[in-house]
């Protein structure tokens, strides 16, 4: 039963409780960092500043009102249900939804995660309420149950942040490529900028004079298609050429181990500097300390492309998953296979020596905010509602 508390919070602004145009559903958003919620959290920046006419409410399964919201905006309310018992907490959810879907008849709902599909097309469909299915990556590159992939098919749109992921999606459960609508990741080119290597930080991590290649992931056994690995396996053929070349990778991870094994096994542990956690308010230093961002990987989009080119940095990614679309198919950087030592060499080759104009790193910049920077992303979330 719907407790009296969300009752009063959903009828506490009559003004907003009667205009309320879209309702996102969501699994989490403020509770955890990861690249999904950072993504969602642009989605509201550039919500929020859209037409005041646009009012949205916000469901969150998992976040607790503890979670601290940093947004602040007149057409979004958002409600928590976090509770000791996530069962309860998903039926004090479902009733609050419910609720405000039979009340105030929203022109659209907006499901975050695949999740949570089937729950938002067994309460839209019986009501005529359309629906959207927003998806990233790797949780709809395989096939779904049939609840889930029905799910999907009913949907009014689909949602998603590259063109590989939109054929792998289809391709894997039957979709419709024409239903499915683009939302790239977007950059803040106001927080990510070029700048001068910080002292300190060379001094730390013994970059003085080094040509510094660096890469930002998680390193998780489970993630080895990130490619530290791959390129930890390129860097004598680059020495070869850059004798000064340095390797800077930052995430931590059950992977390290093995990795520093590798360096060692390879006698270049000199060469490979682990630096572990780096808070985000501190990325952007990290970012500038670069010569080349290297991530010969498999992603979905790829936000760490867009967060180096913005700083400036030159960037190599794998050729064979969703960073076609931030590096615009080979136009801003290079990309190669993703599990092959001799052509990230070769690639780390060309880019230390800086003749081709993917290195300018002002050009590289204004490439990447004019394609995703902040404005693009909202005309683009304009357009789509």
């Amino acid at each position: 039963m719907l407790t009296n508390k969300v009752t009063e919070n959903l009828n506490s602004d009559n003004k907003f409780y009667k205009k309320t145009s879209h309702v996102f559903v969501f699994l989490e958003v403020f509770v955890h960092e990861g690249g999904i919620q950072s993504y969602v959290k642009d989605i509201f920046r550039a919500y929020g500043g859209l037409n005041t006419d646009y009012q949205a409410k916000v469901f969150v399964l998992r976040d607790s009102p503890d979670n601290a919201n940093p947004l602040k905006s007149e057409n979004l309310k958002f409600y928590s249900f976090k509770t000791q018992s996530p069962q309860m907490g998903r039926i004090k959810m479902v009733a609050a939804l419910l609720k405000c879907l039979l009340q105030e008849r929203p022109q659209h709902v907006f499901c975050g995660h695949i999740k949570l599909a089937v729950l938002i097309q067994s309460l839209c469909q019986p009501l005529g309420i359309p629906y959207t299915v927003l998806t990233y990556g790797k949780e709809v590159w395989e096939p779904l149950k049939s609840k889930e992939r029905n799910a999907l098919i009913w949907a009014s749109k689909i949602w998603t942040i590259s063109r590989y992921s939109r054929d792998r999606a289809c391709a894997a459960n039957g979709l419709d490529p024409n239903m499915v609508k683009m939302l790239p990741c977007t950059i803040d080119g106001d927080k990510f900028t070029p700048g001068t290597k910080q002292q300190e930080l060379v001094e730390k991590y013994n970059l003085t004079d080094a040509k510094v290649l660096m890469t930002v992931a998680r390193l998780w056994s489970g993630d080895i298609y990130k490619g530290v690995d791959v390129t930890i396996r390129a860097l004598p053929q680059i020495a070869q050429v850059f004798p000064e070349v340095k390797y800077l990778v930052i995430g931590r991870g059950d992977d390290q181990p093995r990795l520093a094994q590798l360096a060692k096994d390879l006698d270049i542990s000199d060469r490979v500097v682990f630096a572990g956690f780096v808070p985000t308010e501190q990325l952007i230093a990290h970012y500038r300390l670069a010569d080349a961002y290297i991530m010969p990987s498999q992603e979905g989009f790829g936000i760490v492309y867009l967060e180096a080119m913005a700083c400036g940095v030159p960037v190599l990614s794998g050729d064979d998953d969703g960073s076609a679309d931030p590096l615009q198919d080979g136009k801003l950087g290079w990309r190669v296979p993703h599990r092959d030592p001799n052509a990230v060499a070769a690639a780390c080759i060309e880019i230390l020596t800086g003749n081709d104009q993917r290195c300018d790193g002002q050009w590289l910049r204004e490439q990447a905010i004019a394609l995703f920077g902040i404005d693009a992303f909202q005309q683009q979330l304009q357009d789509l509602l």
